[in-house]
């Protein structure tokens, strides 16, 4: 009997390449001392950086736009445990793109051996959003902080299932960016997404609205309405601030997520939708639930899956990559570049935002106005701007106003009047609204935009004060 060799005894001369390209995903060849030593078509994609440009060159350089080792700028590092223990290891991480936008990726290095058995790290990059993922309305998700990559790495294992996921998160965290993304990320990204505020539809309108009437149902219906849910069938209903649902209509919820179905207001049948539940809230909904305002079956339903949204002030480095972000949309709504000071992000940086990302912006709005005509914001500007709004701030309370207090602070900000003392921040806000619809000439997407609110927000203040 001819006996088998074992493969180990097989010379099997590979070529490097040629195995790195055989990876779908982005995969990198690094050494000990942080060299690249190969790298897959797919890096080069994502990445912007050709072999010729990263071969040679540190990884830190390359991957992330540092002078000096991850670890040493308090990330964590794969490289430094697996070449001190020689195994697999997993983090999570920040990249820049091909287009030198900051990225969330999930590293997953491994060993490799040399023939001379030098150890050599294989580094596997799964980005836990892409870029075309993280767009909503022109807005993303980015950061770098663990708080949010942890987040991040969430919200993207919940996208892979089907079952409800509760968001839950103070004012300005972005629910509805989380949602969105969910969304995107999962199988139903090709169907509808549709987002229903809890906070604007009364009793017998969150029925009719959510799941259609019939003709004649009641008054003024002189037609069928197809509902919401129906709308978004094979795709995902996000329901905003769940918790502001009456009771009589937590129940009908209820049951349509535990069969599928509903009925039309007025209808005589039952219907069938495939339809995924997306829920946010900034209370605690438990203590609700204690309290007897929230049905509990309810709660245990739409929180199968809960994630948090961690708070600004959990994550104020993230503001370094974050304010560009949020500047370069104030650019494009305004028509105009705006570049913030190295002495301007560590500014930001001395703030606890209370309004959260929402704050942040309108605080780069606001700065955004006054700075002179380079478009260059100096840390003496967002200084002033924040000196300002923090002084017009009446109530330091976790989900007070951030719109209004914006608003101030435009009023006091330089080439505007003095605020009056005797003017309440509601007669201020007015104002802010109405000088942006002159300035965006009644534009109400622009005006949200620029405010960092939802249309439906800017529509309710409008009704409010008397300028719809």
């Amino acid at each position: 009997m001819q006996r088998i060799r074992k493969s180990a005894e097989i010379p099997v001369p590979f070529d490097l390449q040629s195995l790195v390209d055989s990876h779908e995903q982005p995969f990198v060849v690094i050494d000990s001392e942080y060299r690249i030593m190969a790298v897959n078509s797919a890096y080069e994609r994502a990445f912007g950086a050709s072999r010729e440009q990263a071969v040679g060159q540190p990884c830190y350089k390359i991957s992330h736009n540092n002078d000096a080792p991850c670890h040493e700028s308090g990330e964590d590092c794969p490289h430094v445990n697996l070449f001190e223990v020689g195994q697999r290891d997993s983090c999570l991480h920040v990249h820049h793109d091909a287009n030198h936008r900051v990225c969330q990726v999930r590293v997953t290095a491994y060993p490799l051996y040399g023939s001379n058995g030098e150890l050599y790290m294989g580094e596997l990059i799964q980005e836990i959003s892409a870029p075309e993922e993280r767009r909503h309305n022109g807005r993303r998700m980015v950061g770098k902080t663990a708080p949010f990559l942890a987040c991040m790495d969430q919200l993207k294992m919940v996208a892979a299932a089907q079952a409800p996921v509760l968001l839950q998160g103070e004012t300005g965290t972005g629910k509805e960016l989380a949602a969105s993304f969910i969304h995107n990320s999962s199988a139903r990204r090709e169907q509808p997404f549709l987002t229903v505020d809890c906070t604007v539809l009364t009793e017998t309108l969150f029925e009719a609205e959510v799941f259609g009437h019939a003709r004649g149902a009641f008054t003024g219906s002189v037609g069928e309405r197809v509902g919401m849910y129906e709308q978004a069938n094979g795709g995902t209903l996000f329901l905003d601030e769940v918790g502001e649902l009456p009771m009589s209509q937590q129940a009908k919820l209820l049951r349509v997520l535990e069969s599928g179905q509903y009925r039309r207001v007025g209808g005589r049948g039952h219907r069938q939708a495939d339809v995924r539940i997306i829920c946010a809230t900034n209370r605690h909904l438990w203590d609700h639930v204690k309290a007897g305002q929230f049905r509990e079956d309810l709660y245990y339903r739409i929180a199968c899956l809960a994630v948090r949204l961690p708070p600004l002030r959990e994550r104020l480095d993230d503001i370094g990559v974050l304010a560009p972000n949020l500047l370069e949309l104030i650019s494009r709504t305004m028509s105009r570049n705006f570049e913030l000071t190295t002495d301007a992000v560590e500014q930001l940086k001395q703030y606890q935002y209370p309004g959260n990302v929402r704050e942040l912006r309108n605080i780069l709005f606001i700065a955004a106005t006054h700075c002179g005509s380079t478009g260059d914001i100096d840390g003496a500007t967002v200084a002033e701007v924040m000196q300002i709004h923090q002084q017009s701030r009446t109530q330091p309370c976790l989900n007070s106003s951030v719109e209004t207090v914006a608003a101030a602070a435009a009023v006091a900000a330089p080439g505007l009047p003095e605020p009056d003392e005797n003017v309440s921040l509601n007669d201020v806000e007015a104002q802010h609204i109405r000088r942006l619809l002159q300035t965006h000439n009644n534009n109400r997407r622009l005006v949200a935009e620029a405010l960092g609110i939802s249309e439906r927000t800017l529509y309710r203040k409008l009704k409010r004060h008397g300028l719809g």
